[in-house]
């Protein structure tokens, strides 16, 4: 098992609030790798332009760090603003780590000029080819996000450990969502490509769970031939792909998801209100349906948070909190230290067939239920 841990909350606050949430849910995690998604992008330093993407790895070596910054620079990008974290050596367990890198781009004429559409493309096939290129090379540069107002960041090592190294504390860089997660190594050799949350195109998700369903829906996934459907060092970032198939692919809103991962019965979909059309996307998309236990959670660009429970409901999550910031964490005491001015009684554990939805303006919890009937419009 691995443990998540997410903050939402209306005024930017330090990641190591969330690192802090993470500790006090340490027995979940190994070490293995740490990941923090950070959206809403507040710098101390910078007056941070939210159309501007934000480009997010680690160089391993100089001459990564060169090649890196020559490609950006070929490609016509500006840089705008390169964050210095500062690190502290002697708290990090890797060595091997020449730069860490939050680098803020104006983009080039030839790319900002394009439909909004032709952008996010051209966005993920930058950071796909800066990928391509560290695995060229040995994999010294690993590139993890580039997109507007978010950011990525990932190592091996426990999160206060990994969170002091970087001085995550010193509130020069915050953000109003936040989302983390402890790695727990079970299937794969550690690599920071397998560190949740995974991320494409202003979509991310990470999961406390096994997709035992993995082999069949990556060789679905992969036979779209869509570039950014690529990867899987992990068999949960299959979860992001589906969500991003879900809304850019299928257009549809966001409760599609469950019913798309977790579709329900046969005599409940005949006795919803909606049931012809659930059946027919459940057949067409069912090469999608996962097998758990799974817990996911998820953002959207617009802040919107979320949480999601298969069926068979045996990775644990919570949320909890209060007009204006909300927490979800695999355990209680996760809630308990990122909002700790809440009501806990009012703390919700969902069912198989809840969406949990935080909206942007952060108000309250929205519970939906798959037998519910929901807007078929198109994705927002």
């Amino acid at each position: 098992m691995c443990r998540l841990a997410l903050k939402t909350a209306s005024e930017a606050f330090s990641p190591y609030e969330v690192l802090q949430g993470m500790e006090a849910m340490q027995e979940g995690y190994d070490g293995s790798g740490l990941g923090l998604l950070l959206r809403g992008l507040d710098f101390d330093d910078y007056t941070y332009n939210t159309k501007n993407p934000v480009l997010s790895g680690i160089a391993h070596t100089e001459e990564a760090w060169d090649r890196l910054r020559n490609y950006m620079d070929s490609h016509g990008f500006e840089l705008k603003y390169d964050h210095d974290f500062d690190t502290a050596p002697g708290h990090l367990k890797a060595h091997n780590r020449y730069r860490y890198f939050l680098r803020v781009y104006k983009l080039p004429q030839s790319i900002s000029e394009k439909s909004e559409e032709e952008i996010e493309h051209d966005l993920m096939m930058t950071r796909l080819a800066l990928r391509k290129d560290g695995e060229l090379h040995g994999d010294d540069l690993t590139v993890f996000s580039f997109w507007p107002d978010v950011a990525t960041i990932k190592e091996v090592g426990w999160p206060l450990e990994i969170g002091d190294g970087l001085r995550l504390f010193d509130n020069r860089i915050k953000s109003r969502v936040c989302m983390a997660q402890g790695r727990q190594n079970t299937n794969y050799g550690i690599n920071l490509y397998a560190c949740h949350p995974f991320f494409i195109q202003g979509i991310a998700t990470m999961t406390n769970g096994e997709n035992t369903a993995f082999v069949p829906i990556r060789d679905w996934l992969l036979g779209k031939h869509f570039p950014g459907y690529t990867g899987y060092q992990s068999d949960s970032e299959t979860f992001t792909h589906i969500l991003h198939y879900t809304l850019k692919q299928l257009k549809l809103p966001l409760q599609a998801y469950k019913h798309i991962i977790t579709p329900l019965r046969g005599d409940e979909l005949a006795n919803h209100p909606q049931g012809d059309f659930l059946r027919g996307l459940r057949d067409s998309c069912r090469r999608l349906i996962i097998d758990g236990p799974n817990a996911v959670i998820g953002t959207l660009p617009d802040e919107t948070c979320m949480l999601v429970m298969d069926q068979k409901k045996l990775r644990p999550a919570t949320v909890g909190g209060r007009p204006g910031a909300w927490a979800i964490a695999s355990e209680m005491c996760g809630v308990d230290a990122m909002v700790p001015d809440r009501d806990p009684s009012l703390d919700f554990q969902p069912m198989r067939e809840h969406t949990i939805l935080v909206p942007p303006e952060r108000k309250e919890l929205t519970i939906w239920s798959q037998h519910d009937p929901y807007p078929l419009g198109q994705a927002a």
